[in-house]
């Protein structure tokens, strides 16, 4: 499980050969690699983005590992703050999950991939000791804002040193990375050795079901190295000598899961809302190769009639931007051959850090969202798709005027 930089060639989980290729998107460019104006005559770097099935234990997934140091990058211009309903969501983690931890003063929470510390910031506010594990500069934006966070990837070793210096964690949390991490038992096994006998270890993932429901082709790039279901996850925890105690299905990027999970040497048991979503899963086809087959086909369909609404509004002389620049939306663009000839630039809100940059691979600029207020475009393709509602509702308060474009999970 702990994958080396290249080509996979076994099941990420169970090490099954027996893969079978869903659909292959070409060579696609690292979706936060966000480029400068001065490297924009520079030829990008591509990587094969193919997503796979077991045919074993089921669990769908890329097969190419990305060096996690390019793809978390020091200037990693991701903040999970920055977005209302994330930030609000990330933070109520915090009182779903303490309810059972008395003496908060006393308890450590570490969240691993901490970003600018929003999670953190919750738990923080209820009276518990937090710790961030963050490789990226963002750290440093935590640490300004009160979050004590360490700058560096998660590994055995480093649970080793936090242990020795700050005491076993009561809980460990781990949201939207747990499917990106490459050395996925040296991580595991440092969670195992860090947490306390009695603690808890909460992950979020993006969750496979809610992506063939809703038609999130869109979150397939190279961070994302797995996509989550039951079966798959239990045994992946089970093999790291973890329970599955609890699942629960939350909103966050479009449909995600919320995992709980207990050491398994003290008598915690799998609970029902695990076998109740297995069973779910089971009947709805995710572990059949048809509903991956209908999968791969929509999306191609999908290519062509997005290319060829967008290509015709471009020849009746219609200006179009894109709106939000999520890591997914860099997916939606390359691989459906939208670039800065058909797309004027991707507007963000004023907070982005990724203002004054360019999108890889399409090299559209990313611009401050004023400017689209002020000089509505004829189009804006809803690029933040997954939280249209609110954006929308944001943007038409702000007198914003132009068309919006949704593109999924349905043209509209």
């Amino acid at each position: 499980m702990n994958l080396k930089i290249g080509k996979i060639k076994k099941c990420q989980i169970c090490n099954s050969k027996s893969l079978s290729k869903i659909i292959s998107m070409g060579k696609i460019t690292p979706c936060d690699s966000l480029i400068k104006k001065n490297q924009l005559n520079k030829k990008n770097k591509k990587y094969p983005l193919n997503l796979i099935r077991c045919k074993e234990c089921g669990l769908v997934q890329i097969d190419y590992v990305v060096d996690p140091k390019e793809l978390f990058h020091k200037n990693y211009p991701y903040r999970s703050g920055i977005t209302k309903d994330l930030k609000d969501n990330l933070q109520r983690i915090s009182s779903h999950v303490s309810k059972n931890f008395s003496n908060k003063s006393s308890r450590l929470v570490v969240d691993i991939g901490s970003n600018d510390g929003s999670i953190l910031k919750g738990f923080k506010n209820l009276g518990f000791n937090v710790l961030g594990i963050e490789p990226t500069n963002i750290a440093r934006i935590a640490n300004r804002d009160g979050i004590k966070t360490l700058q560096e990837f998660f590994t055995i070793k480093t649970s080793k040193k936090i242990k020795k210096k700050f005491g076993s964690a009561s809980i460990i949390t781990a949201s939207n990375v747990f499917a990106h991490v490459n050395k996925l038992s040296n991580l595991l096994k440092g969670i195992h050795n860090l947490l306390e006998d009695d603690g808890l270890f909460v992950s979020e993932s993006h969750y496979l079901g809610s992506i063939i429901d809703t038609f999130q082709f869109d979150s397939i790039y190279h961070e994302h190295l797995k996509y989550y279901s039951i079966q798959p996850l239990k045994l992946l925890l089970e093999k790291h000598n973890f329970i599955f105690e609890k699942v629960e299905k939350i909103s966050n990027y479009g449909g995600s899961i919320r995992v709980y999970a207990r050491k398994a040497e003290n008598g915690f048991s799998m609970g029902p809302s695990v076998k109740s979503l297995l069973k779910d899963e089971i009947k709805k086809g995710i572990y059949k190769e048809r509903t991956y087959k209908h999968f791969s086909k929509k999306i191609k369909d999908f290519k062509k009639n997005f290319q060829r609404k967008i290509l015709t509004l471009r020849s009746q002389k219609k200006s179009i931007i894109g709106i939000g620049c999520p890591g997914r939306a860099m997916t939606l663009l390359e691989y459906c051959g939208l670039d800065n000839k058909l797309i004027d630039y991707v507007a963000e809100q004023k907070t982005s850090l990724k203002i004054g940059l360019f999108t890889p691979g399409t090299k559209i600029p990313v611009l401050d969202e004023k400017i689209s207020i002020n000089n509505p475009p004829d189009y804006a393709i809803m690029l933040s798709w997954h939280y249209t509602k609110s954006i929308i509702k944001n943007l038409r308060k702000k007198n914003f005027k132009s068309k919006i474009i949704i593109p999924l999970p349905k043209i509209k």
